[in-house]
């Protein structure tokens, strides 16, 4: 929490000091704390490229609070994509799903539910913009390597499924205030 956002919550006035001299019109993003799932599917497991995954939230500022590499089992697939269940693919998608290991994680970040989607690009490679993880790295709409929740509904559903609280860390970065000021 900043120094503006500190002094008015306990009943302070905020004021230009020498000591904060740029704190005067900042304060903290509301939804800076949003979270959201990111999961790498089977095939990225496979082609080696969680660290690059990784590498691309790290680099967008976001905080991973969660990440663990566990072989899915029916019942959370079946939870997590009960909405296609009763779409003709839905049997291949839990066989590939349970065909190797997925890295789940937990970012967090201002935005982060929305700017993840872009990151992650469209479901379907061929139409994936370049830069995009898709875009880069998929090779069919069955292989899209990784997922992304669609909303913070769909994220705090999904992560509690994935995720035990305990699993979940709340720190601190270093560059947190420098991220955060608006």
């Amino acid at each position: 929490m900043n120094f503006i956002l500190r002094r008015l919550l306990s009943g302070g006035t905020a004021k230009h000091s020498a000591r904060a001299p740029c704190l005067l019109y900042s304060s903290v993003a509301p939804d800076m704390r949003e979270r959201t799932l990111i999961a790498v599917k089977p095939d990225g497991v496979q082609r080696r490229l969680v660290g690059e995954i990784i590498k691309r939230f790290e680099q967008r500022g976001f905080k991973l609070v969660g990440i663990k590499m566990l072989q899915g089992s029916e019942g959370i697939l079946a939870e997590h994509y009960h909405d296609l269940r009763r779409k003709p693919f839905y049997p291949a998608l839990i066989r590939y799903m349970t065909s190797g290991p997925v890295v789940a994680m937990v970012w967090e970040g201002h935005n982060v539910v929305r700017s993840s989607r872009f990151m992650v690009g469209e479901t379907d490679s061929s139409l994936a913009k370049p830069g995009t993880v898709r875009g880069d790295f998929s090779v069919h709409i069955s292989r899209n390597v990784i997922h992304a929740s669609d909303s913070v509904e769909v994220a705090e559903r999904e992560i509690s499924l994935w995720f035990h609280s305990a699993e979940l860390m709340n720190w601190e970065t270093s560059d947190h205030s420098d991220l955060y000021q608006v």
